[in-house]
């Protein structure tokens, strides 16, 4: 299964240096196909419409007839195993794409939310959205070590 992160912003070569060196360790690890697509708007625009701007982008960076997971503090909590689970549910029913989008400062759009398979949330803290990455990285890897009975991941 080819996995897609999208995601509004850029990693930088000064700021987020460091968050990048960290999330491709963990990409480099993964066994399936894996693709960072990021976006951006350049233009001012009130928060709202800031929002839906970013929406549309991200949506627009789906592979065709992939599952979609949006990132949001609103969505649900899964442990390491149960995200694995899931992610072995996609694949054992044949979905050859999944993507996980990873909204701006303003949050996700209600398109994209409404659009989600899953709405996955990393916990009731704020993270930095170029930390979100390497998080979601992570455990990406951890689900594919606990799939595979390797020791990466114990309790």
């Amino acid at each position: 299964m080819r996995l897609t992160v999208a995601a509004v912003g850029r990693f930088g070569t000064g700021r987020g240096a460091v968050e990048r060196t960290l999330f491709d360790d963990y990409v480099k690890r993964l066994s399936q196909p894996f693709e960072l697509r990021e976006v951006t708007e350049k233009r001012r625009l009130p928060a709202a419409q800031l929002r839906q701007r970013e929406g549309t982008l991200l949506l627009a960076q789906v592979p065709k007839g992939a599952p979609v997971v949006a990132l949001d503090a609103g969505g649900r909590v899964l442990s390491s195993p149960a995200l694995a689970k899931r992610l072995d549910q996609w694949q054992s029913a044949g979905i050859r794409d999944l993507a996980f989008l990873i909204g701006g400062a303003e949050g996700l759009d209600a398109a994209v939310l409404e659009r989600a398979d899953l709405v996955l949330s990393l916990g009731a803290m704020t993270w930095p959205h170029l930390l979100v990455r390497v998080l979601l990285a992570e455990q990406l890897y951890r689900a594919q070590c606990i799939q595979a009975g390797h020791p990466y991941h114990r309790r």
